[in-house]
């Protein structure tokens, strides 16, 4: 009798979450999907046609064809690929947390900016900047992976650890798994019909309150720009140059010729007032949520090293846009603050130092 021929793709030397079969999240860097990350498996690794690191993956919850029957694929970068998320079995989530919600199929990054009743919050999503209610077990706190780690690592609850109570252990994660089930099962739309931000959720709640500025109000100004995405830059309101849009100038930027101070035009979401200065009398502690001061702008990261140096200690920050860490001083920080609906909002983690 012949043996069977396999169809799994052979072991490589790539790291375990990145063997044929792994369950893994898939990030995209198209227009409408950053800040999500979806559920899939390796395929295999790319044909080396040229030197590359990408994989061919399938997602579990995207489909090709409108009827859900044949899995979507796609060749994926190794720096857009991670192990799922994990997350812990039982956990009271608060305002200001940053956590990720599972919405059209994926896992958004967001922050709670209000809690509500019956174990539900409102949820806010930075890049589409609207707001969203979520129950707890569509929800997970956010992590990133940095290096082959989480940060901030899963969180065990030592009573849990100690009494190991199986049964109630598993009912626990049974209950959990059966409504992330659910959950993913109501969610079946393809990624080609999915719309390019929120806008369109039967779940939106609201959209951002829009800030009105006048000539001469101090403010800071974000763009979408590949390159400029986390920075904010400080600068001054020029002029009203139609509804909810404004001449703004830069303090530091100018034009090509150096004869004066760059002027752009932006809508009213990518402004806001600038934030107060909260003073920071001992040092940060890892994983603060930070803007550094860099290239003329303040560039939102996290701290991932305290280096205790003289005369003034120093920090190694991780920016995630750019999956780069660099070397900052103490007073080239500042605690990383949100605008939202009309409000300033500190990252939790900040908030406990």
């Amino acid at each position: 009798m012949s043996k069977r021929k396999s169809n799994a793709a052979p072991a490589t030397d790539d790291p375990p979450h990145l063997q044929p079969g792994s369950p893994i999240e898939i990030s995209s860097n198209d227009p409408g999907f950053r800040g999500s990350w979806y559920a899939g498996v390796i395929v295999k690794r790319a044909p080396p046609r040229k030197p590359n690191n990408k994989f061919v993956v399938e997602y579990a919850h995207l489909f090709e064809d409108d009827d859900g029957t044949k899995p979507l694929r796609e060749t994926i970068d190794a720096v857009d690929i991670r192990p799922p998320a994990p997350r812990e079995k039982a956990r009271k989530f608060k305002f200001s947390e940053e956590v990720d919600a599972f919405h059209n199929d994926g896992w958004w990054e967001g922050v709670i900016t209000k809690e509500l009743e019956n174990g539900r919050f409102h949820v806010y999503f930075k890049r589409s900047k609207e707001q969203l209610e979520f129950g707890e077990e569509q929800l997970r706190l956010h992590r990133e992976w940095i290096k082959g780690s989480w940060t901030p690592p899963l969180e065990e609850d030592d009573r849990v650890k100690k009494s190991k109570e199986a049964e109630t252990e598993q009912k626990t994660e049974t209950n959990k798994v059966g409504a992330q089930e659910k959950l993913e099962l109501d969610n079946t739309a393809s990624k080609r019909k999915l719309k390019s931000d929120l806008a369109g959720s039967e779940g939106k709640l609201e959209s951002s309150k829009i800030t009105e500025y006048g000539e001469g109000d101090r403010v800071e100004v974000t763009s979408d720009e590949d390159g400029f995405e986390g920075a904010w830059f400080t600068g001054t309101i020029v002029k009203a140059v139609g509804k909810n849009k404004y001449q703004f100038q830069y303090d530091s930027l100018r034009t090509d010729d150096d004869s004066d101070f760059l002027k752009e035009e932006f809508d009213a979401l990518h402004i806001r007032p600038c934030p107060p200065e909260i003073v920071m009398a001992d040092a940060f502690q890892k994983l603060d949520e930070v803007d550094a001061f860099y290239n003329d702008g303040w560039w939102v990261g996290v701290i991932s090293k305290v280096l205790n140096s003289l005369p003034e200690t120093k920090y190694q920050v991780y920016f995630k846009a750019t999956e780069e860490e660099m070397k900052f001083k103490h007073s080239e920080l500042r605690i990383h603050q949100d605008w939202i609906n009309g409000k300033w909002v500190t990252a939790s983690k900040a908030l406990k130092s």
